[in-house]
């Protein structure tokens, strides 16, 4: 996957889904009141195209619904002008989300010929009991046999899961991730629940039958599941919801919503790397630890948090973190009781 991808999304909610899942409001999520029509997707293109490139692609992304599960008329209505624009050299690709059961290959077949390249499929869980209780409809056997489709097809695939569902625990999804893992796609997503008004899931934790999925609980087990798709070498190119006016004003009321997520997470993992380096360092002592500068604001953590967890969970007499170009992950640089670092001064550009 290409990091300098300008996408032109297009939103979709609720078109061709079949099924009521708990946590859906895609109207809410989405930001967007009514589905688009190819009169839309034209208005995007046009606009698109008035500006420049700068060596990025451009493509144009279709999310919100299952977009393969409406009729195909309709499909091909709104690929027609993206498919225009590819023959124009305006944009480079079409990029879709759908269901894992709503895929076959003469569905992927006609998709190619329209420009399409990536294939976003919400398998969400692979948990049988969660799916069920979730109301997606489909099986985790779905969602391999759909992985499988799509990349026979020469598409790119990307999955969606989400953590905090109804009946799922971390252990649950940490057997997701796994199992998406093992599908090989191209990039996942990472959605933790937020609890949206006017959907099911709002009922049951307003009837106290359902348990919110807390921006805590979600930063805690993401910084265990990132871990898994980085040593895999699959990019994570989506952590949390993004951030609408809509929910942002009190539409998500409960659950993971948070507009930096994504940074609350990295900034766990950080925690975990340093208590990995501060094992057994003496009580009371003085510590310095190298991060890379561009990730020194994260290592601290919001506020201050992982500083002073450190030093509590340690007993040191002080710590500070100190900007080293090559320290991607967190590396103890000196530790003394007596503050007299072996051989030179102490780091004297540290936070």
């Amino acid at each position: 996957m290409s990091a300098r991808v300008s996408v032109l999304p297009v939103f979709v909610p609720h078109q061709g889904c079949p099924h009521a899942c708990v946590f859906c409001n895609q109207r809410r999520i989405s930001g967007q009141l009514k589905p688009a029509t190819a009169s839309d997707v034209e208005q995007i293109l046009q606009a698109s195209a008035a500006f420049p490139r700068h060596g990025e692609k451009r493509q144009l992304a279709f999310y919100g619904g299952s977009f393969t599960a409406i009729p195909s008329e309709m499909q091909n209505a709104l690929l027609a002008p993206a498919h225009a624009a590819i023959l124009r050299g305006e944009i480079d690709s079409i990029r879709l989300s759908t269901r894992p059961d709503a895929i076959d290959p003469d569905t992927l077949v006609r998709l190619r010929s329209f420009g399409v390249e990536t294939v976003e499929l919400g398998a969400q869980s692979m948990d049988e009991e969660v799916l069920r209780l979730s109301g997606r409809g489909h099986t985790s056997e779905d969602v391999r046999r759909a992985s499988r489709l799509v990349k026979e097809a020469g598409l790119e695939l990307i999955l969606q899961m989400m953590t905090g569902l109804p009946g799922d625990s971390p252990e649950k999804s940490l057997y997701t991730a796994k199992e998406l893992i093992a599908l090989r796609p191209d990039g996942v997503r990472v959605y933790p629940t937020v609890i949206v008004r006017d959907t099911e899931l709002f009922d049951l934790w307003m009837a106290g039958e359902y348990r919110e999925h807390t921006v805590e609980d979600a930063v805690a087990l993401c910084a265990r599941l990132l871990p898994l798709f980085e040593e895999a070498r699959i990019p994570v190119i989506r952590l949390g919801l993004n951030p609408t006016e809509e929910l942002s004003s009190g539409e998500a009321v409960a659950g993971a919503y948070h507009p930096a997520l994504g940074e609350l997470v990295k900034s766990r993992m950080l925690l975990h790397r340093a208590e990995e380096a501060l094992q057994g360092i003496p009580p009371g002592s003085h510590v310095r630890i190298g991060i890379a500068p561009r990730l020194l604001s994260q290592m601290i953590g919001q506020h201050g948090e992982n500083r002073r967890k450190l030093i509590g969970t340690f007993s040191l007499a002080s710590l500070r973190f100190v900007p080293v170009e090559d320290c991607i992950l967190p590396r103890l640089l000196f530790q003394d009781k007596q503050l007299h670092p072996p051989g030179g001064q102490i780091p004297q550009e540290s936070v």
